[in-house]
């Protein structure tokens, strides 16, 4: 999204005028909305970020520190095991957290067509960043969860990870979608819920965990277990939420 002019003392920002009536989500055909999400990604993440942002490391640091305690929270089994696996895969990845430049909510929502009179007709353009200094496979999991469909998981998965040159190695970007389970996870734990909500657990089957979970990559470095839901961009959205130090 272009920038027209910001007031620095008060931190307004005049943004240009994109089409509120045609969301990336609002199409018939998921898989090219897929393909626009993706590139906007690639776009976004092939330059180093600039500096003064938060970063990946100081959020991981947090969230696994909470993991155990939110763990005993959970009332069902399968729930403590899933978030126990998820915090140990994250683990597996929390020394490299990346330097990309991530949105840290781009669904298909957070994606509108350009006005004509912007000069940039029919162009998809990403708004509302929350931005964050990342390693790339923790922006994956808003797309895989916006506008679920259990069959195209997979495929999504594969598609953004080719797509962001993360295909050599889809095992780190699993890991670090499952940071993004986590991350929900500690938020519905520390609300006092019990369980962790349906968009983690993804039951029956266990999409993001557990027994029967859904295998994450059929290219080379693919697999693992994980998986998604929709809203619209409900949960999605949850991802950034303010929470006592879990961004």
């Amino acid at each position: 999204m272009e920038l027209l002019d910001h007031d620095p003392e008060s931190g307004a920002l005049l943004l240009e005028r994109l089409d509120e009536r045609r969301p990336l989500s609002g199409g018939t055909d998921v898989r090219e909305a897929v393909g626009v999400l993706g590139g906007a990604l690639a776009r976004l993440v092939a330059v180093p970020a600039p500096e003064g942002l938060r970063t990946l490391g100081g959020v991981v640091d947090r969230m696994l520190a909470a993991a155990p305690e939110a763990v005993g929270l959970l009332a069902d089994a399968a729930d403590r095991r899933l978030l126990a696996d998820c915090a140990a895969a994250v683990r597996e990845v929390a020394g490299e957290p990346g330097d990309r430049l991530l949105h840290w909510d781009l669904h298909y929502d957070n994606i509108l067509v350009s006005r004509a009179e912007a000069g940039r007709a029919g162009e998809w353009i990403a708004l509302d960043p929350k931005p964050l200094v990342s390693d790339p496979g923790f922006e994956l999991f808003p797309a895989l969860d916006n506008l679920f469909d259990a069959d195209e998981v997979v495929w999504r998965f594969d598609a953004l990870t080719e797509a962001l040159g993360l295909d050599h190695d889809r095992e780190r970007a699993r890991a670090w979608t499952l940071g993004r389970v986590l991350q929900h996870g500690l938020w519905a734990a520390e609300d006092g819920e019990g369980r962790l909500p349906r968009t983690t657990r993804r039951s029956p089957g266990g999409c993001w965990g557990g027994e029967g979970g859904v295998r994450l990559g059929r290219g080379p470095g693919g697999g693992g277990r994980t998986g998604a839901r929709d809203g619209r961009g409900r949960r999605a959205r949850r991802f950034t939420r303010g929470r006592r130090g879990l961004t």
